[in-house]
């Protein structure tokens, strides 16, 4: 089992393009949702542009009338009035006729619900995403893994203020409004490390809300599902036993949830599989000792307004809790 979850890790980590992660657009659509959304901008694009270029040769055409026109007072051109008439109000009641007709058909096909053989559960909170596959028993963070090519139903819900999931190559925006779910249907058509955001303003570290979706084939899918729903074995290496211990004996354990240990504190992010995720704090910063070091002595100094308070450690101590926790893949 800890060979097929390397595995999983390796392709998450390495064998996937990194270039979707790092420069997310809806204009380099990678699923069936965000290529709808780049047909419309492009037509509306399109339209735009003709419409500014064709009102620019007017004016160009209306001054040089004008530098060549006699003097003296002149009736209004019928011409002008029929340009008036057909420039100014017909044609764009066609256009933004045809421009709403598209968006609303667009708009139904992207929340018409779709068949899906997995759903997982997205909950918001200030600042960090709580991932659970309620079929599979698994709670991470932050990151998302789904199948290639298969429809996922997500259901969006917020533990606190309203957010809004958004993962702009492979889906559209959808709210986490408080006292509901909503629903998406999200598919990638390659593999491949898809960044998101919160698209919502929910306080200070909003811009600091980050999330990953990680696309995997079908088999390699399989594989990270059937790792990530195993309990963390208990570590024998006498310097991640003392890192255990610290985690189980301090504050950590009253807000963070290990399985397999006596941890089960719901406050922060479920630490059971920590070490394989990209980032610390949402996309704040990578996942690195010396990053997750830092975190733990203060997290403030990093992300100002989250929940988790400094934690005092000696040197001793916090190289064995950094160790332990890095071994949680």
């Amino acid at each position: 089992m800890r060979r097929s979850l390397g595995a999983a890790l390796a392709i998450a980590s390495t064998g996937l393009p990194a270039c979707a992660a790092e420069a997310p657009s809806s204009l380099n659509p990678q699923g069936p949702a965000s290529s709808r959304i780049e047909g419309l901008w492009w037509f509306m694009f399109g339209v735009s542009a003709a419409v500014v270029v064709f009102v620019g040769a007017l004016i160009l055409v209306a001054l040089a009338k004008r530098r060549h026109a006699s003097g003296g007072i002149e009736d209004t051109p019928g011409w002008a009035r029929r340009l008036i008439v057909g420039g100014g109000v017909l044609f764009p009641i066609v256009v933004l006729s045809v421009l709403w007709v598209l968006t609303l058909h667009d708009m139904a096909a992207l929340s018409q619900p779709r068949p899906a053989a997995l759903t997982i559960d997205v909950v918001g909170h200030q600042w960090w995403w709580e991932v659970r596959y309620p079929a599979q028993r698994i709670t991470d963070a932050n990151d998302i893994h789904i199948p290639v090519g298969q429809p996922v139903r997500l259901e969006l819900s917020t533990a606190d203020v309203n957010h809004s999931f958004w993962v702009p190559q492979i889906t559209a925006k959808m709210d986490q409004i408080a006292g509901r779910v909503n629903t998406l249907t999200l598919q990638a058509d390659h593999p491949g490390i898809y960044r998101g955001q919160c698209a919502e303003y929910c306080g200070l570290q909003h811009a600091n809300m980050a999330l990953y979706v990680i696309a995997l084939s079908p088999s390699d899918f399989r594989a990270w599902e059937q790792a990530a729903a195993q309990v963390p074995a208990v570590p024998t290496d006498a310097t991640l036993l003392h890192g255990r211990q610290v985690f189980l004996s301090s504050a950590c354990a009253a807000c963070h949830t290990i399985a397999g240990t006596g941890a089960s504190g719901a406050v922060g992010p479920d630490l059971t599989h920590f070490g394989s995720r990209r980032t610390i704090g949402a996309g704040t910063v990578a996942n690195t000792a010396g990053n997750l070091g830092g975190w733990i002595i203060d997290a403030q100094a990093i992300k100002p307004g989250n929940v988790m308070p400094p934690i005092q450690l000696s040197s001793v101590d916090l190289q064995g809790l950094v160790k332990y926790l890095e071994s949680l893949k």
